[in-house]
């Protein structure tokens, strides 16, 4: 199992646009195959600091996710909205219960 932490910091500005387009992605990706969750949270301590937790059955799945056409949309209009480089963070996992 993969599980993926992809930290966003968000342009104020931009706010919106950014809960549209992740709004695209979430649906699109809950639907991949491989795909275990993919949801996104606000800290509640930094104004529009987010965090994606996306959790995966196997490298496949992960590589399939990164060229679809909703990842790669969602991508290429990223820089429009961060404030800040994006911070991914990659784990190999098992459940153990």
């Amino acid at each position: 199992m993969i599980i993926i932490h992809a930290e966003l910091k968000v342009n104020p500005e931009r706010r919106e646009q950014f809960l549209e387009e992740s709004k695209t992605l979430l649906t699109a990706t809950h639907a991949e195959e491989g795909n275990l969750s993919y949801e996104l949270y606000e800290n509640a301590g930094e104004a529009n600091s987010f965090i994606m937790v996306e959790t995966w059955r196997d490298a496949e799945a992960v590589s399939n996710h990164n060229t679809s056409p909703h990842f790669t949309t969602f991508s290429a209009k990223a820089g429009e909205f961060l404030a800040a480089p994006l911070d991914v963070k990659v784990f190999s996992a098992e459940q153990v219960k």
